[in-house]
């Protein structure tokens, strides 16, 4: 039996993301620093490109720079865009239809790459203090016309990026339950071996 190549010899490297940078700002701020929370969500099942991405975060990386500092809160990039889409270009020139074959052989050439993005889904995450709330908004606010489809900004009940609540998240610092490690906690758990719990020890 004969194997054909034609399937492979088609598929050609694709393009470089345009978004590099999924972290801004102050990124090594402890989890105490920066308790305030908020979301960006997208509302649509939908593909955002490379290109908004970048755009929306730069937006809003210079809003918070110019209004609140560059100390003063870190953005984290929710999406990694992993999705390759393709274009199958047809020539548009005279004489064009003695070049083309139509849909013979449709495999298209990379064109660029996606996100693909669930309703409900964060886009975009800030972690701030709780002065710069309305700093937080406006910014993503702004970053919202960069990205197609509708989008929510959210402000969460949790502490930064953990998930622990807001209202239990110090008490359960002060009770040994949760141990500060970088930008979130580790959670103490009641189970387990001893020798465990005995290593935690002078952490708490």
């Amino acid at each position: 039996m004969r194997w054909t190549h034609r399937g492979n010899s088609s598929i050609v490297v694709f393009p470089d993301p345009k978004i590099r940078i999924f972290d801004l700002g102050r990124r090594k701020a402890t989890v105490e620093e920066f308790p305030l929370c908020v979301h960006l969500i997208s509302k649509e099942f939908e593909q955002i490109s490379s290109e908004a991405l970048e755009a929306s975060r730069i937006c809003a990386n210079k809003y918070f720079q110019k209004n609140v500092g560059k100390d003063a809160f870190h953005i984290r990039m929710r999406l990694h865009p992993f999705h390759v889409i393709r274009i199958n270009k047809m020539l548009s020139c005279a004489g064009a239809d003695r070049l083309q074959t139509g849909m013979r052989g449709a495999f298209g050439k990379p064109l660029g790459t996606v996100a693909r993005v669930d309703i409900d889904q964060p886009i975009m995450s800030v972690r701030v203090k709780d002065q710069h709330k309305q700093q937080a908004i406006e910014a993503f606010r702004r970053a919202k016309f960069k990205i197609p489809g509708r989008q929510k900004i959210v402000v969460s009940d949790k502490w930064g990026f953990t998930k622990f609540k807001r209202r239990k998240f110090m008490k359960m610092i002060s009770d040994g339950q949760l141990v500060p490690d970088g930008v979130g906690v580790k959670y103490i758990r009641q189970h387990g071996p001893l020798s465990n719990w005995k290593k935690m020890q002078p952490a708490i």
